[in-house]
């Protein structure tokens, strides 16, 4: 669980760090990361997330309604948050109608990108736990957490992109790489304090009841959104980058293996 709590709290901070040393004026090595880690999360989801969300209740065909759910509040949450999870990196005006002279703290965009983290590191139930539990209350859900590092990698991988463009939009709001950095704290702790809300205060409900489905299905309608919408953006023309397409082949094949292993 240390491992897990710290891959996810120093990968946002690590990649915000990043924003001091890397270029603004060539984006093209983000892009290809992008393409990676929407093609990954895109196979992550399919192939783990959601047959372990099916599998957990006696009644798929109500895991579609949450998915729709996890879909659309994602959709919601964009509307301020402007695309920063999926790596758009422009300035966000709180569009109150009062101007701050561009030095405001972003405030509506860290809450959707807060509760976004929140819910995906709320849905990693750490196996080793899960089962314990599942053998002692419903034997249906043996199979939580089985794919817990699995998706810790492909959380990871989609937080630097988008830790990346939040505090470059920090930066450009505050005129501060350290205030900026501090307002990175609440993300980078956002996905660590849902992982510990699921293990250690939720679990036994989580495992016992219908709250796995329906927290996983929100996170798979969250990720399908976030991923086939960073897949999209990638190629808006839809022409053909060997880098892209190489990047994209990557993060699914990855997925793949990861499965297999």
């Amino acid at each position: 669980m240390i491992v897990a709590v710290s891959v996810l709290f120093f990968t946002v901070l690590g990649a915000g760090w990043l924003v001091r040393f890397l270029p603004r004026d060539n984006q093209r090595w983000l892009k290809l990361l992008l393409a990676f880690s929407g093609a990954y999360l895109f196979a992550l989801t399919i192939l783990h997330i959601l047959p372990d969300v099916l599998l957990s209740t006696e009644d798929p065909h109500r895991v579609g309604f949450y998915i729709l759910a996890g879909f659309f509040l994602q959709l919601v949450l964009e509307v301020f948050s402007h695309g920063v999870e999926h790596g758009h990196i422009h300035a966000h005006p709180e569009g109150n109608g009062h101007h701050h002279h561009g030095s405001s703290v972003p405030v509506l965009l860290l809450t959707s990108l807060i509760i976004h983290s929140f819910l995906e590191g709320s849905v990693m139930v750490q196996s080793r736990m899960a089962a314990q539990q599942a053998h002692e209350h419903l034997h249906s859900h043996a199979h939580v957490g089985d794919n817990f590092y699995h998706i810790l990698a492909g959380i990871a991988l989609h937080h630097i992109p988008a830790a990346i463009a939040l505090m470059s939009v920090l930066v450009t709001q505050l005129h501060s790489f350290k205030k900026a950095f501090g307002y990175l704290l609440l993300f980078a702790v956002a996905s660590p304090v849902g992982l510990l809300f699921s293990n250690y205060v939720a679990l036994e409900k989580l495992l016992s009841g219908e709250a796995y489905t329906v927290l996983s299905g929100l996170v798979v309608g969250n990720f399908l959104h976030i991923s086939t919408t960073i897949l999209f953006e990638t190629s808006p023309e839809h022409r053909f980058n060997q880098g892209k397409l190489l990047a994209t082949l990557a993060g699914a094949l990855i997925a793949i293996g990861a499965g297999m292993l």
